[in-house]
């Protein structure tokens, strides 16, 4: 019986939201009185002992390169046999693009209830297992009470404070039968020299309010000087102003940053279902009755191309001072 915890990795590193899962993990095993373990599929060059940090004892891994590209049947595979081999009772993911993927392939080879979407630790009181999660695009709140003895979360990007401390976690191979995978690679494309979207704590985003690409220079300025990644909506990305990578909202990535810049973005209700998880929205708007300002925490009524340059002067001046 313990709490095995998936981590997840690109390009040899453990992810940021792994973190974030580990914590999780280990915080619910303290609160059914059990252990966290981590489970790794594929190689890393990371030291994988330094994820005691987060609260786990021991890590598994199944070392195999197969794995280093995500199959979501193979994963489900190996991940549901690690599982029973290691006697776990809850499984842990981040509900990411690998958690959504296999999370549910995981739960129905488990025979286990699963919970998409968790935001807060489960309420284990009075012989429960209730998981607050997000619906309906993040508007509101579910309580889903776990039935089954096996219990399959993916949590949220960003929902759960980090917590690092002073562990060493032991890493043993796990001998799992690996398949063949039925994905072929045939090429990557990667976008270097950028902070990764899901990964960003600051994200600076532009609408059709910047008019067109040329004018794109100042959220490039912006998210520079707050070490911010840069986002745009649909018609943006749509119009070829910037690259579809950058697209955020419901058909777009998802994001949870602690804090979001909308600037010249009218706050479409597709483009809110992919940004209302934020921590903190700011919009910039010279329409007054723009929708965003509704959801916004901090809203400037002002021309974008006046507002943007001297926000980041003052930001400039800001960081000297420090």
């Amino acid at each position: 019986m313990s709490v095995l915890i998936f981590v997840d990795h690109a390009d040899g590193q453990v992810k940021k939201s792994s973190f974030e899962a580990l914590t999780f993990g280990a915080k619910i095993a303290a609160q059914i009185g059990t252990t966290a373990e981590a489970l790794l599929l594929g190689t890393v060059t990371d030291d994988l002992s330094t994820l005691g940090k987060y609260g786990v004892t021991k890590v598994h891994q199944v070392a195999n390169e197969t794995l280093n590209h995500l199959d979501a049947q193979l994963y489900s595979k190996v991940i549901a046999e690690a599982v029973t081999t290691s006697g776990a009772t809850v499984l842990v993911f981040s509900h990411n693009q690998t958690g959504k993927a296999v999370a549910a392939r995981v739960s129905a080879r488990l025979k286990a209830g699963v919970v998409t979407g968790a935001c807060a630790l489960p309420d284990t009181s009075s012989g429960n297992f209730i998981v607050k999660k997000t619906v309906f695009s993040g508007k509101a709140f579910a309580n889903v009470n776990i039935n089954s003895p096996m219990k399959v979360i993916s949590l949220n990007p960003n929902s759960f404070t980090t917590i690092a401390g002073e562990g060493v976690a032991d890493v043993v191979a796990l001998n799992v039968a690996v398949d063949a995978s039925k994905v072929r690679v045939a090429a990557v494309t990667k976008i270097v020299g950028e902070i990764p979207l899901t990964e960003a704590d600051i994200v600076v985003s532009g609408g059709r309010g910047l008019k067109g690409p040329e004018n794109w220079g100042m959220i490039e300025d912006l998210a520079k000087t707050l070490h911010a990644a840069t986002a745009c909506s649909r018609p943006v990305a749509d119009a070829h102003w910037r690259p579809h990578h950058e697209h955020v909202g419901q058909t777009g990535f998802q994001i949870a940053p602690n804090l979001y810049f909308a600037i010249g973005i009218s706050g479409a209700i597709q483009h809110l279902a992919g940004v209302n998880r934020s921590k903190v929205i700011v919009v910039i708007n010279k329409d007054p009755e723009a929708p965003f300002f509704k959801a916004a925490d901090y809203g400037i009524v002002g021309d974008a191309f006046d507002v943007v340059p001297k926000l980041n002067e003052e930001i400039k001046k800001l960081h000297a001072s420090t």
